[in-house]
């Protein structure tokens, strides 16, 4: 299980790996996520790892594939 900590923590602050994407290899929600971060991270680490997920649209699958569309319908 601890290993599966360190990879789901690892994934969640990687930019580019969605919550969608740790629920499909981990099956557990966004909800849960934050709780495993909340309780592994020292609380300024998990203060500026919520910062900066909660300003990315990438963490969300639906909200890439709605940026990707209307960037492709710009052009």
């Amino acid at each position: 299980m601890n290993d599966n900590i360190n990879s789901i923590i690892r994934l969640a602050w990687h930019d580019k790996t969605s919550f969608e994407e740790i629920k499909r290899q981990y099956g557990i929600s966004e909800k849960e996520v934050i709780k495993i971060m909340r309780k592994y991270l020292k609380p300024n680490s998990f203060k500026n790892w919520r910062a900066r997920v909660s300003g990315r649209k990438l963490k969300h699958e639906k909200k890439l594939k709605l940026i990707n569309k209307m960037n492709c319908d710009h052009k």
